[in-house]
């Protein structure tokens, strides 16, 4: 029966897909639908989660949006709003998940870079 539901996922991933870590900065290009205009919207954070694997795979990236005010977006791995991923920076980190980043702000929220 797996063998079945891999074979119809196959047609639904992303050939696309760019490698990235949790730690690193992305910038995420996302489709968004408003009435019958369709605009790109840049969302770039860090991420500071991956989960899943297949069609279910999702990441976490956390933006900051203004006076110590930060944003969290889920976004589906293989969505076919999602138009492109491109990597920033990578971070340098020695955790699965980053959630000790949301007590911390400003200055400490920083990441060291990959040498």
């Amino acid at each position: 029966m797996e063998s079945i539901i891999k074979d119809v996922e196959k047609e639904y991933l992303n050939d696309k897909e760019v490698a990235f870590n949790v730690g690193d900065t992305i910038a995420v290009s996302f489709k968004i639908h408003e009435g019958d205009k369709t605009r790109v919207q840049i969302i770039q954070g860090t991420v500071i989660q991956k989960r899943g694997s297949g069609l279910g795979a999702t990441f976490t990236v956390r933006k900051a949006s203004g006076n110590n005010v930060f944003v969290e977006r889920i976004f589906p791995l293989h969505s076919p709003l999602i138009s492109g991923i491109k990597v920033v920076r990578r971070g340098s980190v020695r955790r699965a998940k980053l959630y000790y980043l949301r007590e911390r702000t400003g200055k400490a929220t920083r990441i060291k870079e990959k040498k």
